[in-house]
Order: C-alpha cells, then structure tokens, then sequence
C-alpha cells in the first residue's frame, strides 16, 4: 500500500488525490450525460455543489451514528469532562465519513435544489446523472482506501500484508484481504451497467432506484469481508449491512409505486 507520498517537503494522502482524480472523472464523464437533457454547466454546478455539502453533512452524521457506544459513554460522563474534552471526543465520534452517508445526502441535496431552490430543474434527470457517476467516483475512492490502509478486510492467506503504515498501525503485519479492490472493481461494473442504461433510455428516471438495488446487495456481501468491525456492529450485522437493507426494501418499493402510478391525463385545450 502507498497511503502518502511528499511533494516539496509536504506530506500528501494518496485517499485525497485518489478523489481528486475520481472528481475530475466524473466531471468529465457528466459533461457528455448532461448534454442528453440540454443541461448547462452551470445548473449542473451548482446541483452538484448542493450535493457536495449533502454528501459532507451527512456522511459525517452517519458516522457518528455508528459510534453510539462511544456518543452513549461521552454523554454519561459530561459532567466529568471539560469543554475543549468533550469537544475533542465529540470530534472523535463525528470526525469520520460513511460512503452511505455521503450517498444518501448527496441525493438529498440534489433533490432539495431541484425542487426547493430551482424548481425549473427536472429532479429525475439531474438523479439519473447522480446514479451513473456515484459509482465512478466510488471507484476511486475504494482505490484510495486501499492504499491509505483504511476500509481494510479481514485477515487472510490470499491478499497483501503491510509493514509501515503509520497512518493506520491495525493493518501492519497482517496478510488482509483487498476488499478494497474488489468493491473498486464491482463499482466499474456498475458504472458501466448504468451508463449502458442511460444511453440506451432504459429505466429512464429510475436508475438512482436501479443503483440502490446493484450496490447494496454488493456492499452487503463484501461487508462480510471486511475486517474494520469498529464501525459498528449490531445484531450480528454491520452499520452499512442494515442500511443496505433499508435501500434495497426503499428502492423495490419506489420502483413498484412509479410501475403501478397512472400517468396524469392531458386536457384537450381545443376543446
């Protein structure tokens, strides 16, 4: 693994230029999608900086979330604690990021600015958009998890050990499985079914739904490959385990309610 490199004396995080270029990406691949619907850069801009502080908001939420344990210990000693400990350990909790979390309130901004700020905007077309380039971004971003040592998978003869990361010291020593790749790899699959479906028309205003029924059934089964289990366990499944049940149960749901919804009927304006 190769969690950093130096520069002109300054220490950079590969996680960080992973998702840079992940970012550029996804800016230009939504350059060519975001000319099927006649979208300008500029509303494509500012939805996506809607969506950017979703994705930062809550995927720092979540991960506070699953660390109750430690919010639920916090919370029973504030009053032992002083203000800068309780501030450094309430950090600690929420300092974190869940991919779920960001998934989920990227979406959430997207819908807020198409239906609340810009209501000229099409929700479905900018959420088709957002279905196809989550999983591209979510690429490179599991590429630089596997090189910053960080989402790591369990111990096991098949896989890479590590001697000298000091960024996570768990992983050092220990032959883990790079589960890291193997979701990087399942995204670009996914990415690519997608993309596939967006060109061709197929599920048009559906593929955020089709996303959540491909990638939680993935994450679900890789959860039980991962060797992190500080992110949260509970009743024997993890954090990302449930809330991939949830979006798959949410999404069968939506798509059966949009199959079953009558379209509204027209008025002859001549009559």
């Amino acid at each position: 693994m190769f969690p950093t490199f130096e520069i002109f004396g300054k220490e950079i995080g590969m996680y960080g230029v992973m998702t840079i270029i992940g970012a550029a990406f996804c800016v230009l691949v939504g350059y060519f999608l975001i000319k099927k619907f006649g979208i300008t850069w500029m509303d494509m801009a500012l939805v996506m900086i809607a969506a950017l502080i979703g994705i930062l908001v809550v995927s720092h939420i979540v991960y506070g979330i699953s660390n109750i344990p430690k919010l639920a210990a916090i919370i029973q000693n504030i009053g032992k604690l002083t203000f800068i400990q309780f501030i450094t350990l309430l950090g600690e909790c929420f300092g974190g990021m869940v991919f779920y979390g960001g998934f989920i309130g990227g979406a959430l901004g997207v819908i807020v600015y198409c239906k609340k700020i810009d209501k000229s905007l099409n929700t479905n077309e900018f959420l088709d958009i957002y279905a196809v380039l989550i999983p591209l971004f979510h690429t490179f971003g599991r590429i630089g998890c596997f090189l910053g040592g960080c989402c790591y998978g369990i111990e096991s003869d098949f896989g890479f050990t590590v001697h000298n990361n000091t960024l996570n010291p768990l992983i050092n020593d220990v032959n883990r499985f790079p589960v890291q790749l193997v979701e990087a790899g399942c995204n670009v699959l996914i990415f690519l079914a997608l993309l596939y479906l967006f060109k061709k028309n197929i599920m048009k205003d559906k593929l955020i739904y089709v996303y959540m029924l491909i990638y939680p059934v993935v994450r679900f089964s890789l959860e039980f490959l991962r060797g992190d289990t500080y992110r949260g366990i509970f009743f024997g499944l993890s954090t990302s385990q449930w809330i991939s049940i949830i979006l798959f149960v949410f999404s069968i749901t939506m798509l059966i309610v949009k199959r079953n919804k009558k379209p509204k009927k027209t008025t002859d304006a001549a009559a």
